[in-house]
């Protein structure tokens, strides 16, 4: 008969606090309960005993990077076929786990809403997988040449809060399906949801393929986490989305970065097509998840003649309008205003209000909206904060133009060369392309919500990191790969 369980009290804290972290819960702060508690606990979740599997979550970046590097080792030697089974297997799990993990997502980060933390979770299927890495092959005079897409090895990614589990799973399909490993460094706010994700993605992984922390992520994330990830060693690329200062860090660490930075979409509506259209539609894009996407409509411009059915439009469309004192009262709790050295004001967002209800930013407003209500509204003019700051809040600013040529101008100014998202309505092809030209976006979509312009009610393919800071544009799996070219000369052509 084995001898009873004798652990000493730091071994019996630890093991439960791994347990607890396994469920998603605190680690446990109070003295430590009795062995026989423990001893069910640590039989209850053995896989994450001290010493036993990590399956992907750890506390050292330097233990993580190493792992990944073994597995991505283990990943060479299963070949495009394995590939697959990890895409296969990241498509299932964020579908059958959605509304899991949506919730969970939803009461850590407590942004957003509910319904589209689940929705982004399922069309996660929509992301491309190994189909997309196919090889390129030559032939002529003088023999044939082959160029085919390799991967970089181990991918160093950062995670915004504003789309966690959606944006770490899109990832791992793009960064697998082009055969490399990676390591995640959440943005603290959503690190528990990335650890869930992770884990289970990794579990899945291991039995089915025997490889171990493929998908690796930092269970407390920081900025000296963030920091250790860009040095380390086995880190060949890093995949960053995220702010503007996460993004620059990132290009001063001396690796190469493929970085999706901020953005600010500007709309622009002619009049020339329906207007209670071009308002749903804005609606649908703009106060999806309260405005938290990067690629949803921030502010519109609107020809004056056709201005005030315009707002008629967004009030059918169940949008709540403020007036001026309403406006003023709301700007002062979203942002924050300062004077730089030359006398120049700069706002600051309130993070406390980003991707709040527009209700609760209508409380801030002094106005009472119903809790179903998508979004506000008013008139600003184009200098606002409203109109030139990234504020990922359902306030959607509406600025009277001219003409067409200012509405173009005042869009680009406000976009601010980001180069990222552009929205127009119209039916007119002449206005589609001068302001296709004059802001050059990487998504610019016509007459639909921007939701549109990554496969959601248009054509096309999902990605969840948008790499305009660094011009890779929308990002698929070649994004993460090498082209080496293999050629025979003079041999091995028919004919």
């Amino acid at each position: 008969m084995s001898s009873p369980l004798k652990l000493d009290e730091q071994a019996l804290r630890s093991i439960v606090e791994d347990v607890m972290r396994s469920l998603g819960r605190s680690p446990v702060t109070s003295p430590a309960p009795s062995p026989a508690n423990v001893a069910a606990a640590a039989s209850a979740a053995p896989a994450i005993r001290r010493g036993g599997p990590r399956f992907g979550v750890f506390e050292d970046v330097a233990e993580a990077c190493a792992a990944a590097q073994d597995a991505f080792e283990q990943l060479k030697t299963k070949g495009i076929a394995g590939r697959a089974k990890v895409v296969e297997i990241v498509k299932t799990l964020s579908g059958d786990r959605a509304a899991e993990w949506g919730k969970f997502e939803f009461d850590e980060t407590k942004i957003g809403r509910l319904e589209h933390k689940i929705e982004k979770l399922q069309i996660v299927k929509l992301v491309p997988g190994v189909e997309w890495i196919k090889p390129y092959g030559m032939s002529g005079d003088h023999g044939i040449t082959l160029e085919e897409y390799t991967p970089f090895g181990v991918i160093g990614a950062i995670l915004p809060v504003t789309h966690s589990v959606p944006t770490l799973s899109g990832n791992i399909i793009n960064i697998v399906a082009a055969g490399n490993a990676v390591v995640f460094n959440p943005h603290p706010g959503g690190a528990r949801s990335a650890a869930l994700a992770v884990r289970a993605y990794n579990e899945a992984i291991h039995a089915a393929l025997g490889i171990e922390n493929l998908v690796c992520t930092v269970e407390k994330p920081t900025l000296d986490t963030f920091s250790a990830l860009t040095k380390d060693e086995h880190i060949r690329l890093l995949c960053v989305t995220g702010g503007p200062a996460v993004v620059a860090a990132a290009m001063k660490s001396g690796k190469r970065a493929i970085c999706a930075g901020p953005g600010n979409p500007p709309v622009l509506v002619d009049g020339t097509g329906c207007l209670k259209k071009a308002a749903r539609d804005i609606i649908q894009g703009g106060a999806y998840d309260n405005n938290l996407l990067c690629i949803g409509e921030k502010q519109v411009f609107v020809l004056e003649q056709h201005f005030d059915k315009f707002l008629d439009g967004l009030k059918a469309a169940g949008a709540a309008q403020l007036n001026a004192a309403q406006l003023e009262k709301l700007s002062a709790a979203a942002f924050t205003f300062s004077k730089d050295a030359g006398g120049c004001s700069h706002a600051a967002v309130n993070r406390k209000l980003v991707g709040a209800d527009a209700a609760v930013l209508a409380q801030h407003a002094g106005a009472s909206v119903p809790a179903s209500t998508p979004m506000l509204f008013a008139e600003t003019d184009v200098d606002h904060a409203f109109v030139m700051e990234e504020q990922m809040m359902p306030m959607l600013p509406v600025v009277r133009v001219k003409s067409i040529e200012q509405g173009i101008e005042f869009a680009r100014k406000s976009e601010h060369g980001y180069k990222h998202s552009a929205i127009i309505h119209s039916l007119n092809v002449d206005h589609m392309t001068l302001m296709a030209r004059a802001l050059d976006t990487t998504l610019f979509v016509k007459n639909g919500p921007s939701v549109a312009g990554l496969g959601l009610g248009g054509e096309g393919y999902l990605s969840y990191s948008i790499a305009t800071t660094t011009g890779e544009g929308i990002t698929t799996p070649s994004t993460f790969t090498r082209t080496r070219r293999c050629v025979m000369v003079d041999n091995l052509r028919i004919y």
